[in-house]
């Protein structure tokens, strides 16, 4: 499993939110385990009461951890809440997805152009793709569009930055920066040990 220093985007907290087990009322656990005392894995599910089901909303793989753990506890945690009588489960939230079939939308220029860069080199700071891909893997039943709307009859600039801000959990700004920074710092130290090996 890959560390988060692999990536240059500073966490996300919808995406990376360690301090889930400090609280687990009403959550489940489910915990993949390599004879009686080695954890593999484990994911907390949140109850979603409103309809009879659950978000998955951490999955921790270590890394010893064989391939497929993370699917095969996902499916076991699955099976066990279908039989405890839940009707639905969702992975939660994959920015960028495209698998919702939405149709035309009437979205302001500039942000088309916005989310068709960050699709097309945003991969470089998180790997959005994988995520979706690795929801797709468990063919749900149907994708569900998640619309961010704000008042008035155009979608300003503003909201999409107030969106970032709360996904960032601080000043999308400084996000932005950091994660340029680092990406730079690696581009430069790449540069040097090419230098260094050539000569």
């Amino acid at each position: 499993m890959n560390g988060l220093g692999t990536r240059h985007l500073p966490p996300l907290h919808f995406l990376v939110e360690p301090e889930t087990l400090s609280n687990l009322a009403d959550r489940r656990v489910f915990v993949a385990m390599r004879g009686e005392r080695e954890v593999l894995a484990f994911t907390v599910l949140s109850p979603v009461p409103a309809r009879n089901g659950w978000l998955v909303e951490q999955i921790v793989r270590g890394h010893c951890a064989p391939n497929g753990t993370a699917e095969l506890l996902l499916d076991r945690a699955m099976a066990a809440v279908a039989e405890s009588g839940s009707t639905y489960v969702t992975l939660g939230l994959s920015p960028l997805s495209q698998r919702a079939n939405v149709g035309e939308l009437d979205e302001p220029g500039w942000l088309k152009l916005v989310l068709r860069w960050v699709r097309l080199h945003g991969a470089r700071f998180y790997n959005f793709g994988g995520l979706d891909s690795f929801k797709a893997k468990f063919n749900p039943e149907h994708w569900e569009p998640i619309f961010a709307i704000s008042e008035g009859r155009r979608f300003p600039p503003r909201a999409l930055y107030a969106i970032a801000g709360a996904f960032s959990g601080g000043n999308p700004a400084k996000l932005v920066a950091v994660a340029l920074l680092r990406a730079l710092r690696e581009e430069l130290s790449r540069g040097w040990d090419k230098i260094r090996q050539a000569a």
